[in-house]
């Protein structure tokens, strides 16, 4: 399923590459894309895989999950 996760704090393209291998590491998480301009991170994953899973790996790459929704 596809969902997309709004992040404050991201302010240059190193910040996009630290999300995406964050939440690339989550096995059976595939990032489609981060934005910097639209602040999110759009990921198709696994129904098995929890919102939780998904926003406790940004938070602690030093960002800020806002929210979690279905795309």
């Amino acid at each position: 399923m596809k969902k997309i996760i709004k992040i404050d704090g991201m302010g240059c393209q190193h910040c996009v590459n630290r999300i995406t291998e964050a939440l690339s590491a989550i096995d059976g998480v595939d990032v489609l894309e981060v934005s910097l301009e639209d602040k999110s991170a759009t990921v198709d994953v696994e129904e098995s895989i929890a919102d939780e899973t998904l926003m406790n790996a940004i938070d602690e790459e030093g960002f800020e999950p806002i929210e979690c929704v279905l795309a």
